[in-house]
């Protein structure tokens, strides 16, 4: 009698296995070598998972650390965007389908910000683009959410002319590529690399015809379950990827 409750609890067991098993997700970020170099690359559906950018908590402070950032159903955060010396965006900054900050259209000025081309990262719907400031304002898409930083990296496939093949300016660099099937790519060098290098990552590994870079330096990257630091610099925009869409 035992023997014949267990047959029967091991073929229960083994019935519900498939299904677990067809539950399991992919996970979102992976370890990535590229030209001998360690880059943590995550990848996310816009059709299926949420996006949201955040900078002003509820009480008005700055968020300011990946670590404040909501951790239900968190998938990944990373900073995303160039901001002021008092942690306003450089740029565009559009939360909750409400612009926040101007496109910044300017051709000049000081730092990586103005090394032109610079872009928007913006999702509308179930749908991410990063195209360049100029072509962001030719569409004015009316954008759930975007966040404009500079320079481009990718530029509708072809590298952008302003960078060396692997100049000798070494970062923590990240940034975010959005391929031709719709998946947003954002990826991080876990060592410093050059423009050059980080370029082609997007370009030639990640196959993303277009690709923006989000900041060198105080770049940071956290990711549901797993401990990464997230003290250093204090930041400005950053964006979550969320399990679900709501």
């Amino acid at each position: 009698m035992a023997c014949a409750k267990r047959i029967v609890a091991l073929a229960a067991l083994f019935a519900v296995a498939p299904v677990l098993q067809a539950r399991a997700e992919t996970p979102a970020c992976e370890a990535v070598t590229f030209e001998s170099r360690a880059f943590t690359v995550c990848t996310a559906n816009p059709a299926e998972h949420a996006f949201h950018m955040y900078l002003n908590a509820p009480n008005g402070e700055k968020y300011g650390s990946l670590g404040a950032v909501p951790a239900d159903d968190l998938l990944f955060a990373t900073n995303a965007g160039m901001y002021t010396p008092e942690y306003e965006p450089a740029g565009l900054y559009v939360e909750n389908g409400v612009e926040r900050n101007r496109l910044n259209t300017r051709k000049s000025g000081y730092g990586n910000f103005h090394l032109q081309p610079n872009g928007v990262f913006w999702v509308k719907g179930r749908t991410a683009a990063v195209t360049s400031t100029s072509a962001y304002a030719r569409l004015m898409p009316r954008a759930d959410l975007a966040t404009q930083s500079g320079p481009m990296l990718v530029i509708d496939g072809k590298l952008n002319p302003r960078f060396d093949e692997d100049g000798p300016s070494r970062y923590i660099r990240n940034g975010v590529g959005v391929t031709k099937g719709g998946r947003v790519a954002f990826a991080i060098s876990e060592v410093p690399v050059s423009f050059g290098a980080f370029a082609r990552l997007f370009r030639d590994h990640l196959k993303c015809p277009n690709a923006l870079y989000f900041d060198g330096s105080v770049s940071q990257l956290r990711i549901a379950g797993q401990f990464r630091p997230t003290f250093g610099p204090r930041l400005g925009p950053m964006l979550a990827v969320y399990r679900a869409r709501k």
